[in-house]
C-alpha cells in the first residue's frame, strides 16, 4: 500500500522539481554570476542604489496588509455570527469580483480615480471641489488621486482583501463555541470574551491572511504600473525591468528576486513563531 501511494506522488514530485526547484536554482545561478559566467557578488552590491524601491515596496505592502486586516477581520467576525443564508450571500459578494480578470478590475479603478473620473465628477456634482477652492484659494478641477501611493495601496487592498477575509472567516467559523460559553458563564463580558478567547484562537487565520496579502503586495507590479503611473516603482516593476525592460540585466534581477524572497521568508518565519507563542499562551 505504501509503495502504491509513493508512486502516486511521483507526478507531484516531478511537477515541483520542474516548476519550483528548477526556477529557484536558475535564479541562484544568475544571481551569483556575471554576464561572462564567472562568480561574482557585484549583483548584490549594486542593489544599494535601489534601496528606495525596497523601502517603498515594503512600506506600501505593510500599509495595505494593515488596512486589509482592519477591514477584513470585522467582516469575517460578523459573517461567522450570522445565519447560513447570509453567509452564503456574503461569500458570493466577496468572491464575485475575483471571477473577473485582475487587470480588468485594476483598469476599472483607473477610470474611477482619474481627474475626470467617476469620483471627481461626483465631487463636482455635490460642490465639494468648489467648496475646496473657495476655502483654500485653489483653482483645481479635480483631486489628484491617480498616480499616487494612495492609489497603489487602494488597488492592493481591493484586489487582496478577500485573501484576508476568507482564512479568518474559516477559522472563526470552526471555533469551539463551548469555550465562548464557558467564558461567559465565568462572568466575562463580550469584550473580554473577544480579546481573551476569540481573538487568540483566530490568530492562525489572521497570520494566514497577513501572509496571503503581504506576499503578493510586496511583489506586485501591475497595480503599481496602472494606478501608480510608473511614478511609484516597486520591487516587481524593478525585477520586470531587469528581465524585460530596456535595462536588461537578468543577473541583477535574479539577485533582487533572491533577496526579496529571503526577506519574505524571514517575515513569514517571524509571524509563524509569533503565532505559535500566542497559541501556547492560550492553551496555558
Amino acid at each position: 500500500m505504501k509503495n502504491r501511494l509513493s508512486r502516486l506522488a511521483y507526478p507531484y514530485v516531478l511537477w515541483m522539481a520542474l516548476f519550483v526547484v528548477a526556477p529557484i536554482l536558475i535564479m541562484l545561478v544568475y544571481a551569483f554570476t556575471s554576464a561572462d559566467g564567472g562568480f561574482t557578488l557585484a549583483n548584490f552590491l549594486r542593489m544599494g542604489r535601489y534601496s528606495v524601491v525596497f523601502v517603498r515596496s515594503f512600506k506600501l505592502a505593510l500599509i495595505a496588509t494593515v488596512i486589509c486586516l482592519l477591514v477584513g477581520y470585522p467582516i469575517s467576525y460578523f459573517m461567522s455570527r450570522e445565519g447560513p443564508g447570509f453567509q452564503r450571500t456574503a461569500m458570493v459578494l466577496i468572491m464575485l469580483p475575483m471571477w473577473m480578470n485582475f487587470l480588468l478590475r485594476t483598469y476599472s479603478w483607473m477610470s474611477i480615480l482619474e481627474n475626470n473620473g467617476l469620483l471627481n465628477r461626483f465631487f463636482r456634482f455635490i460642490g465639494l471641489i468648489s467648496a475646496w477652492n473657495a476655502a483654500f484659494g485653489t483653482d483645481i478641477n479635480g483631486f489628484r488621486m491617480l498616480n499616487t501611493q494612495g492609489a497603489v495601496v487602494l488597488g492592493m487592498v481591493y484586489n487582496y482583501l478577500p485573501f484576508m477575509i476568507l482564512p479568518i472567516y474559516s477559522v472563526i467559523l470552526k471555533l469551539d463555541h463551548s469555550l465562548i460559553e464557558a467564558a461567559r458563564d465565568l462572568g466575562a463580558d463580550g469584550a473580554h470574551v473577544f480579546l481573551k478567547v476569540t481573538l487568540p484562537l483566530s490568530l492562525p487565520g489572521v497570520l494566514s491572511g497577513i501572509t496571503m496579502v503581504f506576499v503578493p503586495s510586496v511583489s506586485t507590479f501591475a497595480i503599481s504600473q496602472m494606478l501608480g503611473g510608473g511614478t511609484q516603482t516597486l520591487l516587481g516593476d524593478l525585477i520586470e525591468q531587469q528581465f524585460l525592460g530596456g535595462a536588461y540585466n537578468p543577473h541583477l534581477g535574479a539577485a533582487i528576486s533572491l533577496v526579496m524572497m529571503l526577506i519574505v521568508v524571514l517575515c513569514m518565519y517571524v509571524m509563524n513563531r509569533f503565532g505559535e507563542g500566542e497559541e501556547e499562551a492560550v492553551i496555558l
